[in-house]
């Protein structure tokens, strides 16, 4: 009886294994956009550190991406069996905040300075573990929002599976994604300190590709911030496109005229929505500083 009782429990463990494989594959498959959305946000987000503090600026920020997805995954669950309408909700709100960033990003790029990004160049200056603090903190809210996304595409490639299957998998898909997404971050802002070891080798060849790599750093850089704001239109619009019903439906027939109208449709709407975003902000402090002197006479 022990045996028969000790086969039957690895039996269910095996088929537990199995199922929660096949929801981890299919999960994965669903959230590929998104991940490479998250791999080129994350490494624009954390970009720009010295040298020396790299590396320590990925880990507090992977750290962080670890915690939100320790939030998300009992959150997503919850809140899908309680009350499935606030998911797309939370959702909207946190794909309008990235349509925000975006614009906020395009606008600080035309005008050449911005109220905040004159207080950030300061603080730079002034308090450089301060500035670090902020911009760790930064990323790990953007991190949040996309995690968020990646959780609840996830979970519902699950349904109809029983719970514990689901957390498995979806604690499974979490780890994953962290360490996949942080190990290439970390890879891509090291490139040029990559480079500079190959170029002390004695061979002519890893000599060459040290000279390539130091060379690219730069660029990969700078096209990383554009695929970074890029990035916050496609998802923050995707979002936003997909929980207004009108705009569910314009992306539909955009996808049905030709794909590749269909795929930049986010794109446009999270350009638009963030402009009008940063316009309300403008406004409303352009009318609180005026009204500001008033008040205090």
């Amino acid at each position: 009886m022990a045996g028969t009782s000790l086969l039957s429990l690895i039996d269910d463990i095996a088929s537990l294994l199995d199922d929660v494989s096949l929801m981890t594959k299919v999960a994965a498959k669903k959230t590929a956009g998104v991940l490479g959305d998250d791999l080129a946000l994350n490494a624009e987000q954390v970009s720009g550190a010295p040298a020396n503090r790299e590396l320590p600026v990925v880990l507090r920020v992977a750290r962080g991406s670890l915690i939100n997805k320790a939030i998300l995954v009992p959150a997503a669950i919850l809140i899908t069996a309680v009350y499935p309408p606030l998911v797309v909700i939370l959702l909207m709100l946190g794909g309008a905040y990235l349509c925000f960033e975006g614009a906020e990003k395009v606008a600080e790029k035309i005008f050449h300075h911005s109220p905040e990004s004159d207080r950030a160049e300061e603080l730079a200056l002034s308090d450089p573990e301060a500035f670090e603090k902020a911009r760790v903190k930064g990323a790990i809210r953007t991190d949040f929002i996309l995690s968020a996304e990646i959780i609840v595409i996830a979970l519902g490639t699950m349904t109809g599976h029983p719970l514990g299957s689901q957390i498995a998998a979806l604690v499974t898909i979490a780890l994953v994604m962290t360490v996949g997404v942080y190990g290439l971050v970390l890879a891509i802002v090291k490139l040029d300190d990559l480079g500079l070891l190959l170029l002390k080798r004695p061979s002519a060849l890893s000599q060459a590709l040290g000279r390539i790599l130091v060379r690219a750093a730069a660029p990969l850089m700078k096209l990383l911030g554009v695929a970074g704001t890029i990035a916050m239109f496609l998802v923050g619009g995707g979002i936003v496109a997909h929980g207004v019903p009108f705009l569910a439906r314009l992306g539909e027939a955009a996808m049905e005229l030709h794909w590749v109208l269909g795929s930049l449709y986010p794109l446009l709407v999270g350009g638009v929505t963030g402009g009008l975003l940063v316009l309300f902000v403008v406004l409303v402090q352009t009318v609180y500083r005026r009204g500001a002197p008033e008040k205090r006479g």
